[in-house]
């Protein structure tokens, strides 16, 4: 199945110690879409705003892997599964349940998504932006 990473699960070693089967296909952008960072958790999550752009990259990921995701991501209570169509094919991916107020992200886990960006070779402005909601 294919998998869109937006957040931490773009750092390539996490997904890959996370999703063993997990196979890096490509960078994407959902569009009319926003990035920002919430929860108690201080979070990734993304949420529809138009002529907007979230950077992303495309996972081919097994059923074995989605189940761990559906574990790291707390499914359904914090993140529940939202589905789109990227060339006629289904892409699952997460958003959270309750769309909280913006809350900085840890130095951490912002220190784990920028690693990401830099695997996935994507434009950070976009990161940035959201950083300064």
């Amino acid at each position: 199945m294919l998998y869109f990473a937006y957040g931490s699960n773009l750092n390539h070693f996490q997904m890959k110690r996370r999703c063993k089967d997990s196979v890096f296909l490509k960078k994407i952008n959902l569009t009319n879409f926003k990035l920002t960072f919430r929860s108690k958790y201080r979070a990734a999550d993304i949420e529809p705003k138009k002529n907007s752009i979230v950077p992303g990259a495309l996972f081919e990921i097994s059923k074995s892997d989605e189940k761990k995701l559906d574990v790291y991501e707390d499914y359904p209570v914090l993140y529940k599964k939202y589905y789109f169509t990227y060339y006629g094919k289904k892409v699952m991916t997460y958003t959270m349940t309750k769309k909280t107020l913006f809350a900085y992200p840890t130095e951490r886990y912002l220190n784990v998504v920028k690693r990401g960006y830099k695997d996935c070779n994507l434009d950070n402005r976009i990161l940035k932006k959201a950083l300064k909601a």
